[in-house]
């Protein structure tokens, strides 16, 4: 959590999971708000989402790890992030208190931009009518999105997440603006790449919560040590060898050193195809092969 603000901010209030188009649209409007009105712009979201704390949804999977989605909000122009631990007893904030507590207290708003749709403070029981009340009382305006404003976008994080979880790369990247991204640690596999002229970085994602998207191999690229590198990945059991635990595997084409215990930001572009059992090792060689073919060809014509 950040410490009190010492200027007067701008605000939006939400989880933003996956930072998408629609999102960019409001960051857009804050930045913009703040520009004029020498406010800084400043988002408010919580950790963990709120579905993890009041539903015991443990099973939630996020698009964004915590520190993805600053990395991204900074990107956009947004200086100042304030991220409030979301706890049974935060949520037991009443309405005003939570605007008196947080809003005007710690953040200092003037200006507060939100969803028509936005409810908050204990229960969920105050909307944006009631924002607007407290505004009065307490010196912020209050600027609402409309239904039309978020219908024109026609995107949600629920879309994206479905789109991710169906192995559409092609859905999720366009509603995102960028393309989907993890990041984890290469860590020791059974070699098994470098035997088939295949070496592969295996990857460990510690954030449980994060998504990964439908087994299958995909086209992905990285950038590491300032130059981009492509290849492909596979997230999968590997049922040719028996392989029974989920792994991330990728084969980069032109990155042959040692990578273990490098931490690498993976890209995902484009779904190839289903991980399927194959008759032989060999036969899997092929195809793998056949892989490389349509990634090298998607390269040079998409990217």
């Amino acid at each position: 959590m950040k410490p009190k603000q010492n200027k007067n901010t701008v605000v939006t209030i939400g989880t933003f999971d996956g930072v998408h188009i629609g999102h960019q649209k409001i960051i857009q409007r804050l930045i913009k708000v703040g520009k004029k009105k020498d406010l800084t712009p400043s988002i408010l979201t919580f950790f963990p989402h709120p579905r993890m704390v009041l539903q015991k949804d443990a099973n939630i999977k996020l698009i964004n790890t915590l520190d993805e989605k600053k990395n991204i909000l900074a990107e956009l122009g947004i200086k100042t992030l304030i991220v409030k631990r979301f706890t049974q007893e935060f949520s037991r904030l009443t309405a005003e208190e939570f605007v008196q507590k947080i809003l005007v207290n710690e953040l200092r708003a003037k200006h507060v931009i939100i969803g028509y749709d936005h409810r908050f403070g204990r229960n969920r029981a105050a909307n944006i009518e009631d924002l607007k009340t407290f505004g009065k009382t307490y010196g912020f305006e209050v600027e609402e999105i409309t239904a039309q404003d978020i219908n024109d976008v026609a995107v949600s994080s629920t879309k994206i997440r479905n789109a991710l979880f169906g192995g559409d790369l092609t859905t999720a990247n366009r509603y995102l603006g960028y393309n989907f991204t993890f990041t984890g640690e290469v860590v020791k596999g059974k070699g098994l790449g470098r035997t088939i002229d295949f070496p592969t970085a295996n990857l460990h994602i510690y954030e449980d919560y994060k998504l990964i998207p439908k087994q299958g191999v995909y086209i992905i690229k990285s950038e590491y040590k300032g130059s981009i590198h492509f290849g492909m990945m596979n997230v999968g059991t590997n049922p040719t060898v028996n392989g029974k635990k989920q792994s991330i595997e990728v084969h980069f084409f032109d990155l042959n050193t040692s990578l273990y215990g490098e931490h690498l930001n993976i890209q995902i572009l484009k779904r190839l195809r289903d991980e399927r059992k194959f008759e032989s090792v060999d036969a899997l060689k092929k195809q793998l092969y056949l892989d490389k073919q349509n990634t090298l060809r998607f390269i040079i014509d998409d990217v």
